[in-house]
């Protein structure tokens, strides 16, 4: 521990004192809601830039008005206090104002993954029991093929709104949807009433996250957590204010991107730059033409830009600071050194969990420190169970060891859960340390990490996803979602499904192993391929298969993944035949043991 460490430490303390009074617990009847926030940068900042779009700039002044116009004419379709509207659409200005619009009325956007297809998109907009779906024309085709599985009205609860993208500028909009674009004289850009009397407790968000069983859950976000998300990331995370310049290229529909980074926007009055989707190349010469200041990750982002063509210009860019999370021990340091970032706030949390983690303190290789109750419990990974002590308790690890994160549940730390009940119990850990206690179940292993100087306040790192769900591609993958559906193939028996690491990749890719049925001599590839890509979400589909005689499982018929997961793809240590999805293609090859070294000397990019 270093006078440097100590000092650099030290400084952190008006800001970390700052953000604990922001973060004081207000009474639920508190009014204050994120399209009231909006109201406030356009009446103090709104001269100054809110966001930078494929060459359209709007003011804070400008995108208030255009998110009350949308509120107007939402009013008047219908849209009241307390209803919800599904929204899918890429990132664009009209997105962000949607729904800060929908927020100035009380009701609720439901945020749907623009991945999604067929039954888990018709899944989403049914579960949150949706008055009206908004999509962007870029999207027409996804909702074409899901509506008629819907109870929504054609032509009178589907709204589009008009990409004038080059892509899609000239693309005819769909017959059955309003243009929600096209204002009434009566949409007026001026503040709706409404928002003033919208409070803290009310739900203003739902956000989709694959969860251990069943299809996409809805997470349940209220205007308290959305506001001290933006809080914490604006004033103790990127350190920012209304001079500052985010860059934000991640999905808009996530709380990574909407959450820390719009929130961080819509809490200091800082401008935004939005990307559709993030761009290597990219990347650098727009952060200098923009003169972005900040920039919100995820790791497998920051391993691609490490991983590209390195210059020694790489660190003359006005970006200070980022926040996000996943970024992996192996790829901070040199990613710090070399593109000049001062400081790197990662931090942990789930969308639907009452517990997070802050890297506050600007220390290397930390998910940081947290203000919640939590446990670190042992975990048998093998069994995929919590053990238990002799009294049935959970048994908390050693410092240093990793083990399962639980956030104890409280009046002030409460689990917001899904829109299903069930779901939501089936997070609950009950009597875990004693009787009577409940406990968020993260799902992640985690471990304790000293950093230097800390001012008393552990320190902690991700180690990995346990259970039934593992991250691809930035997504969180259900193995029993993708397992029912594979189910669902004409060919399959059983399906076993289980993620596997990749070198040089951030999470684990999907594989798949799968008994025939007993008149299916060979699975059709070409066939299961297609089933595949049209049932899931790319990010979703099996990256490798194995084709077993039978699935093992224990004495209570649950299937074992422990052995699958450590044999991967490694075909040198089993018989089964092992099929592939290389990089670039479409449909399943055999896999050899060329390919396998590949894959091992991180060369693959899968």
């Amino acid at each position: 521990m270093g006078i440097v460490d100590v000092v650099s430490t030290l400084m952190q303390v008006p800001v970390l004192l700052k953000l604990k009074k922001a973060m004081v617990p207000k009474p639920d009847e508190t009014t204050d809601c994120f399209g009231a926030r909006v109201e406030a940068n356009a009446e103090k900042f709104g001269h100054r830039s809110a966001i930078v779009f494929e060459g359209t700039e709007v003011t804070w002044a400008e995108f208030n008005a255009l998110a009350n116009q949308y509120a107007h004419q939402l009013q008047t379709e219908g849209i009241t206090r307390g209803d919800t509207v599904s929204v899918i659409m890429e990132n664009r200005i009209e997105f962000l104002a949607i729904l800060v619009g929908l927020n100035k009325l009380g009701a609720v956007a439901g945020l749907i993954n623009t991945n999604l297809r067929g039954r888990p998109l018709s899944h989403c907009i049914t579960i949150t029991h949706s008055k009206a779906c908004i999509f962007g024309s870029e999207l027409s085709h996804a909702l074409e093929e899901v509506k008629s599985e819907l109870t929504l009205v054609e032509g009178q609860d589907y709204f589009v709104v008009p990409d004038s993208s080059p892509d899609h500028r000239n693309t005819p909009l769909p017959n059955w949807a309003k243009n929600l674009s096209e204002f009434d004289d009566e949409s007026s850009k001026d503040n709706p009433v409404s928002t003033g009397d919208i409070t803290i407790a009310e739900t203003a968000l739902y956000i989709f996250t694959s969860g251990t069983t069943g299809l996409p859950k809805a997470a349940v976000l209220s205007n308290r957590r959305y506001l001290g998300a933006g809080d914490m990331s604006a004033v103790a995370g990127l350190k920012i204010s209304e001079k500052d310049r985010i860059y934000l290229c991640l999905p808009l529909y996530h709380g990574t991107g909407l959450m820390v980074g719009a929130g961080a926007a819509i809490s200091s009055g800082a401008s935004m730059f939005i990307r559709r989707k993030f761009s290597v190349s990219k990347f650098l010469p727009e952060v200098r033409q923009y003169n972005c200041t900040a920039f919100i990750y995820i790791g497998e982002l920051c391993r691609y830009l490490a991983n590209s063509p390195a210059d020694p210009q790489d660190n003359k860019n006005p970006l200070r600071t980022m926040l996000g999370n996943g970024l992996r021990p192996d790829v901070w340091l040199d990613f710090k050194q070399r593109f000049g970032i001062k400081r790197i706030a990662e931090f942990y949390g789930a969308s639907e969990g009452n517990v997070s983690f802050a890297n506050l303190l600007n220390k290397d290789c930390t998910v940081g420190m947290t203000a919640s109750e939590v446990t670190l419990v042992q975990y048998d990974v093998h069994a995929d169970e919590i053990i238990r002590d002799d009294k049935g308790f959970c048994i908390p690890v050693a410092d240093g060891e990793p083990g399962l994160l639980l956030g104890k549940i409280t009046g002030r730390a409460v689990f917001e859960g899904y829109t299903d009940p069930e779901a939501t119990e089936k997070k609950v850990i009950r009597n875990a340390l004693e009787q009577g206690d409940a406990w968020f179940n993260s799902g992640d292993l985690m471990q304790t990490v000293k950093v230097g100087f800390t001012l008393g306040y552990p320190h902690y790192q991700f180690v990995d996803r346990v259970g039934d769900t593992f991250r691809w591609k930035s997504e969180n993958v259900s193995t029993n979602e993708v397992g029912e559906i594979i189910n669902g193939f004409h060919e399959v028996k059983f399906c076993n499904i289980y993620g596997v690491e990749i070198p040089g990749a951030d999470g684990k890719a999907g594989m798949a192993a799968i008994t025939l049925n007993e008149d299916v001599a060979t699975l059709d590839l070409k066939a299961f391929a297609a089933f595949v890509k049209k049932e899931l979400p790319a990010y979703a589909v099996p990256v490798f298969l194995r084709l077993q005689e039978a699935i093992d499982v224990t004495g209570t018929f649950k299937m074992v993944k422990g052995d699958l997961r450590k044999e991967a793809y490694f075909i040198d240590q089993f018989t089964d035949p092992v099929f592939v999805v290389k990089s670039g293609e479409t449909e399943y090859s055999l896999l050899d043991t060329d390919y396998v070294e590949t894959i091992r000397a991180g060369a693959a990019c899968l």
